[in-house]
């Protein structure tokens, strides 16, 4: 016997011989499901109606008798599964269904937030977590949503396909319901209206590099930015390192305020940057790096060019030219010869002079003097040569990636996921200056940078990279808070952009960089915004020779202080064991059940990896990069009857790479051989830590053997 029926845009299907399920969506997802019914110890069964009601399905007890029902209620993409009592019947069971869901492009995600976020879960790989209860598709913009269920499991199969457990209890009438909720346009609908998929062929990565404003302000010209470029060729390319961006440029741009530098000039200042910027641009490539450029053209500070295109700006009634933070004169978006210039600015920097990366600023921003903001205030669109201009914002952005060209890389300074650079950027400046002009940068800024990245992590590798500004390293910052901006950097996989005079960084603080390099490719997991200041960021990582979770442990607080978390609250099986290693300090924690705490010192982190007990010999951590072992271990093989762990582990020449291994106390260690690479090895028998020290004269792969022999 078979029962089909249409539920909204849900066609249902159920055919009593295999108990199996089906609910499909168009040609979007399909749910195939096999059921059981569990009534006080009792195997019931779901059953094709046996009365003239053709909509629902039948509880059938094991007597024959129908004792409830399920119904399918469909409104769009939504529809709600609920099991209802027959009549006066009152029992208690679970209705449990198992199958797998067709999706494909998807990975598994949470949009249902908790009330207060202690714990922010990303992704690197086809991820899982038990707190997920979505699928999103972000090359298309459709998301599926699971709520209602007292127990949900959705686990990875591949790109296409997810296996999925979930469970109703009957219990109260009418709360045993379990909701599928199609969105299509998830994202366009509730957060960014001018959705588009990042594109990954233009820009396939996070952009990394360095710049020069948080330390240099506007006194880096082209001598010291070729310098610093110099340094960064040696220490930092080899990592991954790829653009070097020029800063203040501008014919008067030496000298702050921003709002009276030459921002529409294609002049160069003559004594910072005497050769122009076409000859920085080949420097700078020649050096290793490709160029980049800062402008600011919402505006100008330029007495003479605002003379010569007058009518170009905005005035008040009474003629006076409107201020910005943009300029002493800002431009009118409603003037298509404003736009037309927009485009051959752009072009000219783009095309005559090479660069190939574009900080552009004054975008969406948070306050009035951002022209995403003044546009729009009434009194100002009332001042445009056109006042019924809809659009005047998206009409500057759309002209910059015109102007640059499709194969640019464009980075909204101060972009915002909810205006037009979503459609048309590739990364978002997504907070302020982390410093103030002319100041060190301080505690103050490193949590400003860990908010703004709470807040828009949900978009993150969605629409576009986050940028938090750059990544600061030097010794005003204790090493306590030097590796905590570091942490925020790079464990998310933001942009990540160096700002330092390198020269003056020490061995230890110029490594933080380097374990930050190259940007690992990370995906949002919780999709929404954070506005607590969540201390738990768990990195989840999903390789196809092993799973781990790396965990940063946040102290926002001025005193040392207890954080830790249940293994449940991350996702994991809370009755398995777990082994924990923790990066920075370089010692094994233990292995934990559970839960896991540990202190952290005042304005500190702690970054621990966590690996499932397997009970033999395995990997637990790599030196050579914050998401340790995510960037550079290939392959991992336990071969039990050998004894043997094997794998493949990316080497950067002469830069000495540690991988930490559990040998345990049931084994002990027979050899390790790494061909090809100078090695050392340290084994610590009281916990059976070995920790295995390479350093290769080039860029190579190395695999590595590990022979371990059991006792007894």
């Amino acid at each position: 016997m078979s029962f089909s029926r249409n539920a909204g845009n849900w066609s249902i299907t159920f055919a009593s011989e295999s108990s199996e399920l089906v609910l499909t969506n168009g040609n979007k997802v399909a749910l195939k499901l096999s059921s059981s019914v569990l009534i006080k110890d009792q195997q019931w069964c779901l059953a094709p109606p046996m009365d003239a009601v053709s909509s629902r399905l039948a509880l059938v007890a094991p007597d024959g008798n129908v004792q409830g029902y399920l119904t399918f209620a469909g409104n769009g993409g939504r529809l709600e599964i609920r099991a209802i009592h027959r009549t006066a019947q009152f029992y208690h069971g679970i209705l449990s269904f198992e199958g797998s869901v067709s999706f494909p492009g998807a990975f598994a995600c949470r949009c249902q937030p908790p009330e207060v976020v202690n714990v922010i879960q990303m992704g690197t790989g086809m991820t899982d977590s038990k707190c997920n209860d979505a699928l999103f598709d972000r090359e298309h913009d459709r998301c599926l949503v699971f709520s209602g269920a007292n127990q949900l499991e959705i686990t990875t199969v591949d790109t296409d396909t997810f296996n999925l457990k979930f469970q109703l209890v009957i219990q109260k009438a009418a709360q045993a319901a379990i909701v599928l909720e199609l969105h299509d346009d998830y994202y366009k609908d509730r957060y960014i209206p001018y959705y588009e998929p990042i594109n990954k062929k233009r820009c396939p990565s996070p952009p990394t590099g360095w710049m020069s404003w948080n330390v240099y302000f506007d006194q880096a010209g082209a001598k010291e930015n070729l310098d610093e470029a110099r340094i960064g060729a040696r220490e930092l390319k080899p990592f991954g390192m790829e653009f070097w961006s020029i800063e203040s440029w501008q014919g008067n741009s030496d000298s702050l305020p921003v709002s009276k530098f030459d921002n529409l000039n294609l002049t160069a200042h003559k004594g910072q940057f005497p050769e122009g910027m076409g000859k920085l641009a080949k420097d700078i490539r020649e050096i290793g790096f490709r160029p980049g450029i800062w402008t600011a053209p919402f505006g100008t500070g330029s007495d003479e060019f605002y003379q010569e295109h007058k009518d170009w700006f905005l005035h008040d009634e009474n003629g006076t030219p409107l201020k910005t933070w943009n300029g002493k004169y800002t431009i009118d978006p409603s003037n298509d010869e404003v736009i037309e210039y927009l485009k051959q600015y752009h072009r000219h920097a783009s095309q005559e002079w090479g660069y190939e990366f574009f900080k552009i600023d004054g975008m969406s921003g948070r306050s009035h003097g951002y022209c995403a903001h003044f546009f729009e205030r009434p009194e100002v669109r009332a001042r445009f040569k056109d006042p019924t201009c809809p659009n005047p914002f998206e009409r500057c952005a759309s002209a910059f990636r015109e102007g640059i060209g499709p194969d640019r890389v464009f980075l909204a300074c101060q972009g915002h996921y909810t205006g037009p650079e979503a459609g048309v950027g590739d990364a978002s400046r997504i907070g302020g200056d982390i410093v103030a002009p002319n100041t060190d940068s301080n505690w103050n800024n490193i949590l400003s940078q860990a908010r703004a990245t709470l807040n828009q992590l949900f978009v993150h590798n969605i629409v576009f990279y986050m940028d938090p500004d750059t990544l600061l390293v030097g010794d005003y910052h204790p090493l306590e808070e030097a590796r905590v901006t570091a942490t925020v950097v790079a464990l998310p996989g933001q942009m990540m952009f160096a700002g330092d005079k390198l020269a003056t960084l020490s061995e230890e603080r110029m490594m933080l960089l380097k374990q930050s390099l190259p940007v690992c490719d990370v995906h949002p997991m919780n999709l929404y915004p954070v506005f607590d200041m969540a201390p738990i960021w768990d990195l989840k990582v999903k390789r196809d020779f092993a799973n781990w979770d790396v965990v940063a442990l946040f102290n926002w607080s001025d005193n040392d202080a207890e954080i830790g978390f249940s293994f449940e609250e991350l996702g994991l099986d809370d009755d398995k064991s777990y082994l924990i290693y923790e990066y920075w300090t370089k010692e094994f924690q233990d292995i934990f059940e559970t839960n896991f705490s540990m202190t952290v010192p005042a304005h500190g982190v702690r970054l621990i990896a966590i690996h499932e007990d397997l009970g033999r010999p395995q990997f637990l951590s790599s030196s050579r990069h914050i998401t340790q072992g995510a960037i550079d271990l290939k392959a991992l093989e336990w071969d039990a009857k050998k004894q043997n762990l094997t794998g493949s582990v990316e080497l950067v020449a002469n830069h000495p790479t540690t991988l930490t291994f559990y040998i345990g106390d049931a084994h002990t260690l027979q050899r390790v051989a790494v061909p090809g690479v100078d090695m050392a090895l340290k084994l610590d028998n009281t916990d059976g830590i070995l920790q295995v020290t390479l350093t290769a004269a080039k860029n190579q792969l190395a695999d590595f053997t590990i022979k371990v022999e059991k006792k007894g």
